[in-house]
């Protein structure tokens, strides 16, 4: 499974291509951070991001994206522009025809080190170490893109397999039941 891991931001904007199965060591395919200017019309920002974005789904081919889900944060005006970004991110997988999946900041933790509560050293160790990778991704950004993907592959790839299995499985008794 290929998966683009997001982690949104307006000025950063963190992506993170992996490749893997659930319970076992990724593949780094690549990691880029999207950047806009922050003296520059929210409008524009947010069609650089969409355009970025966009053409990094094209050139990796993902089956799949994760993004990190938007959290309270105490400055509104922060939390503004993440959730505008994280917009932008989740529309790009949309647009592709691709599924999309959110993951809390905890939830990424947990999937990646073990720990809810890990801080981002933790986290880009972790992932620098499941990736195998010579030396940490920079910036942190990267390396959160990073774990995202590596929690939708061992986290959302299994339950996106588990509700296709239940699909089916109701599919086939609706058919069976419509024969009697």
């Amino acid at each position: 499974m290929r998966v683009l891991g997001i982690d949104p931001g307006l000025t950063r904007c963190g992506v993170g291509v992996v490749e893997g199965v659930p319970g076992r060591p990724g593949k780094m395919i690549a990691y880029h951070v999207v950047r806009t200017e922050p003296d520059q019309d929210i409008a524009h920002r947010l069609l650089e991001l969409d355009r970025a974005l966009a053409e990094l789904v094209a050139e990796h081919k993902p089956e799949s994206v994760a993004v990190e889900r938007v959290f309270s944060q105490h400055n509104v005006r922060t939390v503004m522009g993440t959730a505008q970004a994280s917009a932008v991110a989740v529309l790009s997988g949309a647009r592709a025809g691709l599924p999309v999946q959110t993951y809390t900041p905890s939830e990424v933790k947990a999937a990646v080190t073990g720990s809810g509560t890990a801080d981002k050293a933790q986290v880009t160790a972790m992932v620098t170490r499941l990736l195998q990778l010579a030396e940490p991704p920079r910036p942190a950004d990267a390396a959160d893109a990073l774990a995202l993907a590596i929690c939708h592959i061992w986290r959302g790839g299994t339950r996106a397999r588990i509700q296709a299995a239940a699909l089916a499985a109701a599919a086939r008794a609706h058919k069976g039941g419509a024969r009697r």
